[in-house]
């Protein structure tokens, strides 16, 4: 098997010196996301706000805001990044890979909930009530769609895959897990042991579902799923933001078993599961062959 044959995107050998080092190659192409996300980012964040002066700010119109604000501009700059810098067709968000995202959501949900049954298993998550007027569907926008599907294009559908195109699938699930323990480092309660744990436990994770599947929808469906499960159903912080669950709860117990203000996902339970769940997925991509060596740059340079 080619383990190269699935990337999205090949330089073309066709393409002036210029154009390979300048627009074609991997840093260009994460520098040209970035540039252009960040204008796009600040130019509809100032819009919105100058536009909402005076207004009211509800829990509602703020998850609109972070929809407006974040994911549109992830989205714009995505498909500019493919269609127009690698000029291409986006295979890993086409139409059939959706029916993927049930999948994932499917899966993400049984992920947390075997993390809060080992918890609870253990003493450390406790149920002292019930909450049937949770206010979820703010926490749906910004927690499972915003996050889900925002953060899976920023480090698997840019950083991951165009980092695994360069130097191979090692260096990309390494530095795409990096990245996004560090993204969660400002968040309420985040410790450098949290970011570890997030980058470790869902970098490598969602990078390994990425890479065997070359699907964006099924990683979008487990990460939206595992924290609207978190907040919503569970009611634990989800990456240290709080969380109007329908089941009230508490944890109990050290912050290396309970994960302490910044949620169940800073806890040894849910680090050792997801990371045993890693393991099995990088043990049949080896198997598969599908690794991708540090190859594609050397090619690149050589052309």
């Amino acid at each position: 098997m080619n383990s190269t044959s699935s990337l999205a995107y090949v330089s073309p050998a066709t393409a002036p010196a210029w154009k390979r080092w300048l627009v074609c190659s991997p840093v260009a192409r994460i520098a040209i996301f970035m540039a252009v996300f960040i204008v796009l980012n600040r130019s509809v964040s100032a819009l919105v706000h100058a536009l909402m002066q005076g207004m009211a700010r509800t829990p509602m119109t703020s998850a609109l805001v972070y929809l407006v604000v974040f994911l549109l501009p992830v989205i714009v700059t995505y498909v500019f990044l493919v269609r127009v810098v690698e000029r291409r067709r986006p295979e890993e968000l086409a139409l059939r890979r959706w029916p993927g995202a049930l999948g994932g959501l499917l899966a993400g949900g049984l992920l947390f909930s075997t993390v809060v049954g080992v918890l609870w298993l253990l003493g450390s998550y406790h149920v002292t009530g019930f909450n049937p007027r949770a206010d979820w569907l703010p926490a749906m926008l910004v927690a499972g769609i915003g996050a889900g599907i925002g953060e899976e294009i920023l480090f698997r559908g840019v950083l991951y895959r165009i980092v695994e195109e360069g130097l191979g699938t090692w260096a990309a699930l390494i530095v795409s897990a990096l990245f996004f323990g560090a993204a969660h480092i400002t968040n309420p309660g985040a410790t450098l042991w949290s970011s570890a744990a997030i980058a470790i436990e869902a970098g490598l994770l969602f990078g390994l579902l990425y890479h065997l599947t070359r699907s964006l929808p099924v990683c979008m469906g487990l990460h939206a799923a595992w924290n609207f499960c978190q907040g919503t159903v569970y009611g634990i912080p989800v990456s240290g933001m709080k969380a109007d669950g329908w089941l009230v709860s508490t944890r109990s117990g050290p912050d290396w078993l309970s994960g302490g203000m910044f949620g169940a996902e800073a806890s040894v339970v849910a680090l050792g599961l997801c990371a045993l769940c890693s393991l099995v997925l990088l043990v049949v991509a080896v198997r598969r062959g599908s690794i991708v060596p540090c190859g594609p740059l050397q090619q690149f340079r050589r052309r």
